[in-house]
């Protein structure tokens, strides 16, 4: 089938998350994003039958990174309520011996004279705190509810031959997958199930794979770049940030928290989506950040997100094609033998040994990039459970293979004309588009990745 796509930049819409106006003097559920859940799911069409799903989801609630917590922290942040298991354990395909559910518990010592950085307390930074363990079940179950309970299309139980989990390298996507996977299947909450992870080096989910031409094109327009389209929000933040400085103890010169909203964005939120109080001076109690303040700093994230993976012209799109392209290729194979699969099935037999469900755990720089590829119409930075849902379908009738991409439980929206909404779209052109990009399997990657 010859299929011809525009494999151009087309610019988001024009909104209150993109205009920098409103991003200063300016409901979005960054805690908890929406998911597909039964009670929103549209069902397709019953002349169709869904054939492979792919998820990719950003990791539920955390506490924030270590980097972006200030220097001296005015209360502690506890996580007794919890547990992180660390241990090995042989299979017991290979060994009678059992191993312990070892965990980690954090403490200071009295002999040691050394504050830690940032919060005192019982928590790593990061961690995924007990609230967003429960919300990784919610999801795991909301999920069930459509896959399994709505459609049949998921196995009452786990099936290591019809169901995959893939996380990264970084062990907060592990603590949420160990959650969702429960949600999806009770029973299994007590055996032990794999978890798919590529090496760190090249890993194509979070990603961690080498991409110097990417690199060297975020630079120029992105964080930590000149350019006067991503310096004058910093600029026109000057007061906000000479603030937040005051308060918080960090140096003007410190170019974590002063190249981009990042930091501060992420040591507020954490802060608000387990109902802790906004921070205030460690020396000087009565100065303290303001909701105000916050939601500025909320919507300049907003804005910066946009900018950075849509708003900045077609260098976003060759950015994120060239460091996300090889999941993306993963992703555009998967589909491939989908097809191929059900198509090469016996008739009456049952498939058996074909992936028919995929789901990724992953980072809000993973949910990022996929969406500046399918070029979504507007751009948000993906809070936390943050989903796109690849459902592939087959037409009773014609034959031929459909796609729906759903973001937030609904259809998502390109502003790319030859993907438009994605709403049952013949899979060949999405495809077709993905290669067009990266190549099939992934084979422009190593010459859009060199300099």
């Amino acid at each position: 089938m010859d299929i011809t796509v525009d494999l151009s930049w087309h610019a988001p819409i024009p909104t209150s998350i993109n205009s920098l106006s409103s991003a200063i003097n300016g409901t979005y559920n960054w805690c908890n994003m929406p998911h597909v859940r039964r009670a929103e799911y549209a069902r397709v069409n019953s002349s169709y039958a869904l054939e492979y799903v792919e998820v990719i989801h950003r990791h539920h609630k955390r506490t924030p990174y270590a980097a972006n917590t200030f220097p001296v922290e005015a209360y502690p942040w506890y996580c007794d309520n919890e547990a992180l298991f660390y241990y090995g354990a042989p299979l017991s395909t290979h060994s009678a011996n059992r191993s312990a559910d070892t965990y980690w518990s954090l403490y200071t010592s009295s002999s040691n004279p050394l504050a830690p950085r940032g919060f005192n307390g019982t928590c790593q930074f990061p961690q995924i705190t007990r609230g967003g363990l429960d919300d990784s079940w919610q999801h795991g179950k909301d999920l069930y509810g459509v896959y399994h309970d709505l459609l049949g299309f998921l196995p009452e139980k786990y099936d290591p031959n019809l169901v995959s989990f893939r996380v990264t390298n970084n062990v907060i996507t592990s603590q949420v997958a160990s959650m969702v996977t429960s949600g999806m299947f009770v029973d299994e909450a007590q055996h032990h199930l794999p978890l798919l992870v590529q090496p760190a080096s090249i890993d194509s989910l979070e990603s961690t794979y080498t991409c110097l031409a990417a690199n060297k094109n975020f630079s120029a327009y992105g964080v930590g770049s000149s350019d006067s389209g991503w310096t004058s929000h910093l600029k026109a933040a000057s007061d906000l940030y000479a603030n937040l400085d005051t308060i918080s103890g960090i140096p003007p010169t410190d170019p974590g928290f002063h190249m981009s909203l990042d930091h501060y964005f992420d040591s507020l939120s954490a802060r608000l989506c387990h109902a802790k109080p906004l921070p205030c001076n460690a020396s000087n109690p009565s100065l303290c950040v303001t909701q105000e303040m916050a939601d500025e700093v909320f919507r300049l994230g907003q804005y910066e997100y946009s900018y950075l993976y849509r708003d900045a012209g077609a260098c976003t799109l060759g950015y994120s094609a060239g460091s996300y392209g090889i999941w993306v290729a993963e992703l555009a194979q998967h589909l491939r033998d989908a097809m191929h699969a059900t198509d090469s099935a016996i008739p009456g037999n049952k498939r058996s040994n074909d992936i028919r469900y995929r789901h990724n755990v992953a980072h809000d720089g993973s949910v990022s990039r996929l969406l500046s590829i399918l070029q979504i119409e507007m751009m948000v930075w993906p809070g936390m459970g943050s989903e796109v849902v690849f459902e592939l379908y087959k037409g009773k009738v014609d034959q031929q293979y459909y796609i729906r991409v759903l973001w937030g439980g609904q259809v998502l929206k390109s502003s790319n004309p030859t993907l438009g909404v994605l709403d049952m779209l013949q899979v060949e052109i999405l495809v077709a588009y993905f290669d067009g990009l990266v190549g099939q399997r992934a084979e422009k990657i190593p010459s859009l990745c060199s300099l």
